[in-house]
Order: C-alpha cells, then sequence, then structure tokens
C-alpha cells in the first residue's frame, strides 16, 4: 500500500491508505490575516508559536507553513520588500525557526516561491512535505529537482499553464502528468500528494461528486495519496463548518488521506475522527475513547471501579 512519510526531528506521521487520516493544520498563513501579517511585519511570532501550540493540541499531525506575507509599511523604506522573491525566503527560515521551537510535527513547507521552498527544505528538521508543484512547465523544472536534491515528499496540484479546470478528466489528466514527468527525474509515485482541487459547491453543484470520483481514480490507478484544502468546498456558504463536517468523512470514504484545515474547530475534527473509526483506522476505537472519555475528578476513582450501585450490585444478605 502507499506510504507517504514525513518526520520531523522525533516524529514520524504517515499518510497512507490504511492509516488515520492526515490533519495538516493550515493556521499559520498569513494570507487574509491583517493582524498576522501585522506582527509578521514587525518580526512579531507571537501568533504564530501559538497557533502552532493550538493546532498541535487539537490534533494536527503536520503544520503547514506558509510565508505569502504583503510587508506594506517595509516597502516605503525598501522597494525590494514588493517582491516577494526577496520576502517569502527570509520569512520563510524565521516561520519554521520559531516553529520547531516550540513544537515537534512535521511541517508542510507551503510557497510559490521557489528560493522560500529551498530555504523552508534548509531549515526544516527531519523530512517535510513540500507544498507545492503544479502541471505547469516552469514549475515542474523549478520544484521537482529539490524535490529529488533533498529526498522530500511533495503536494502535486491538478493545475497546469492552461488554468484550473472545471473538467474533472483535464484534472486527472494533469495528475497524471506530474506523476509521470517525477518518476522522470526518480521521484516514486509514493512520494506525489496529489490535490484534486476542490471546487466551491456554492458555485458547481456537482463540486462534491467531482472530487470524491477523482479521488478514487488517482487511488485506484495511479496509487498516489491525496489532500485538498478541506474549506474550499463550502466557501461563500452559511454554516460552513457545518459542510466541511459533512465533507470530510465524505473524502475519507473515497479514499483521501489527508487535508489542509483548521483543526481547531472541533465539529470537523469530530468527523474525522468518527470516520477514522469507521474506517477501521483507529485500532480498537483507541483514538476515539480517548477523545470522548469525560475527565475524571482529581484523586476519584472512575464510576466502575467505585463501590454502590455505580460499580457493582451488592450482595444480598
Amino acid at each position: 500500500m502507499t506510504r507517504t512519510v514525513v518526520e520531523s526531528k522525533s516524529k514520524t506521521v504517515v499518510i497512507g491508505f490504511d492509516e488515520p487520516f492526515c490533519v495538516i493544520g493550515e493556521r499559520i498563513n498569513p494570507t487574509g490575516r491583517k493582524k498576522l501579517a501585522a506582527e509578521l511585519e514587525m518580526d512579531d511570532f507571537t501568533t504564530v508559536e501559538k497557533d502552532a501550540l493550538e493546532q498541535v493540541a487539537c490534533g494536527a499531525m503536520v503544520l503547514d507553513i506558509n510565508s505569502g506575507a504583503v510587508f506594506s509599511n517595509k516597502m516605503e523604506a525598501d522597494p525590494r520588500y514588493a517582491d516577494n522573491n526577496f520576502v517569502e525566503p527570509m520569512l520563510m527560515k524565521a516561520l519554521i525557526e520559531k516553529v520547531q521551537a516550540v513544537v515537534d510535527v512535521p511541517l508542510c513547507i507551503d510557497s510559490s516561491v521557489p528560493g522560500a521552498l529551498e530555504n523552508g527544505l534548509e531549515a526544516a528538521n527531519g523530512r517535510p512535505l513540500l507544498n507545492s508543484v503544479t502541471g505547469e512547465e516552469e514549475r515542474l523544472e523549478l520544484v521537482l529537482p529539490l524535490v529529488k536534491k533533498y529526498n522530500v515528499p511533495v503536494v502535486a496540484i491538478s493545475n497546469d499553464d492552461t488554468g484550473i479546470s472545471e473538467d474533472p478528466e483535464v484534472r486527472f489528466a494533469v495528475a497524471k502528468k506530474i506523476v509521470e514527468r517525477a518518476a522522470d527525474f526518480g521521484i516514486p509515485a509514493h512520494d506525489i500528494v496529489v490535490d484534486p482541487l476542490v471546487m466551491p459547491i456554492g458555485a458547481m453543484a456537482s463540486a462534491g461528486q467531482q472530487v470524491f470520483a477523482l479521488v478514487r481514480r488517482l487511488r485506484d490507478e495511479l496509487g498516489v495519496n491525496t489532500t485538498c484544502g478541506a474549506s474550499n468546498v463550502s466557501f461563500g456558504l452559511p454554516n460552513r463548518h457545518g459542510i466541511n463536517a459533512a465533507f470530510l468523512p465524505m473524502a475519507i470514504g473515497a479514499g483521501m488521506t489527508s487535508a489542509i484545515m483548521n483543526p481547531v474547530r472541533p465539529q470537523e475534527m469530530e468527523a474525522i475522527r468518527a470516520a477514522n473509526l469507521l474506517m477501521n483506522h483507529d485500532p480498537h476505537g483507541a483514538a476515539w475513547i480517548m477523545a470522548n472519555r469525560a475527565p475524571t475528578p482529581e484523586g476519584e476513582a472512575p464510576a466502575g471501579a467505585r463501590g454502590g450501585r455505580e460499580g457493582r450490585r451488592r450482595r444480598r444478605a
């Protein structure tokens, strides 16, 4: 069975068909987060450290580190800050160092800037996941050599030079192309984690059905693991967490093996734990039982261990 191995300094996470669903925490990303971007511009990593700790406490197995910040104030003093190729490599290194100082889980290095990807690979402990490569020719030639050089797995996004197709057949063909081109570099299929691209259900009624069918094909025909930006499916709709919590178990049932998502949302994490249990990816139900066990007051024995009616029946005289 396909196994994609990612590692930190002391922890290993396996993404695989018979493994628990891999939750990749998405919150260390300044895109759309003005407060976080402003902090980073001032070299303040307080929120980054808090988000790293909170996501791991809530069940994230891997943390995505995205360096796509815009430093508007610094641009005025130094025009170089208008160029992501200048900003992101420095920021990626700093983010990874700060995160690794407070948590020890594998990382997912997330950038569209090759220099940031390489700086991240140099700074990260263990064997991180690289995010990402697409089917665009320029991107393939820039990213696949890094994947081979550092011997790391990579997220492959199913779009190419023509953009993102609404046709699932085209998206499958792009994924197949990336897997084949990776093989030319000596990169095995088990180190490719395909993102088939989840479209918003509010804009495309068949978006859920499309991705479930794509995931099955990617698993059966290409033998690759899969991931997605889980919240994309609910974009623009009310009660997004309810939709996400329904989508994730359905995707898991179709064969999806990981997602980049917000683990701080209990509704979605509960749905994943239940799906792991129902898919027999939670040995003896241990993770489900642990997550749902009521805390026992300090010094008090569990109910089943107490005397009286709660724990045992008294014998009649």
